[in-house]
């Protein structure tokens, strides 16, 4: 599934930035809620797919509490790191049906969507600083 991820990342990529670090950093912590509430919708009928909604929704928190970001309680990981490490974390929250052994059942279809709201995310958010300004010279 991580071509899904990557197939976002060149979709989304000509569209705009608009996204502030603050509206990453809420929306990460969207996406830890989302996480949270499908771990305990899952956990009735596939204990995998909830225990896989936990580290994913676990890894997103613990990156949003380290980032130096609006949100950011102990700000340890740079921002722009936080974007790198977003690209990963959304390969593994799409890959987690394989990994945990449920592809073949309904709740694969939340990490797929994840891993894409991540992806699309990272991809719509600004840089903060000088490192805005040189990203738009690359693109131009």
């Amino acid at each position: 599934m991580p071509v899904l991820t990557k197939l976002v990342q060149i979709a989304v990529k000509p569209i705009p930035k608009t996204l502030t670090p603050k509206a990453h950093a809420i929306v990460d912590y969207i996406s830890v809620g989302a996480c949270l509430m499908a771990a305990a919708s899952f956990w009735g009928r596939n204990k995998r797919a909830s225990v896989a909604a936990l580290i994913t929704g676990g890894g997103t928190l613990l990156l949003a509490l380290l980032t130096d970001y609006p949100g950011g309680v102990k700000k340890v990981i740079k921002f722009r790191t936080h974007r790198e490490i977003d690209f990963g974390l959304a390969a593994m929250t799409a890959t987690m049906p394989d990994f945990f052994a449920f592809k073949d059942d309904h709740e694969r279809k939340f990490f797929l969507a994840e891993g894409v709201l991540i992806s699309a995310v990272n991809e719509m958010t600004q840089l903060p600083g000088p490192q805005r300004i040189l990203q738009q010279n690359r693109a131009a």
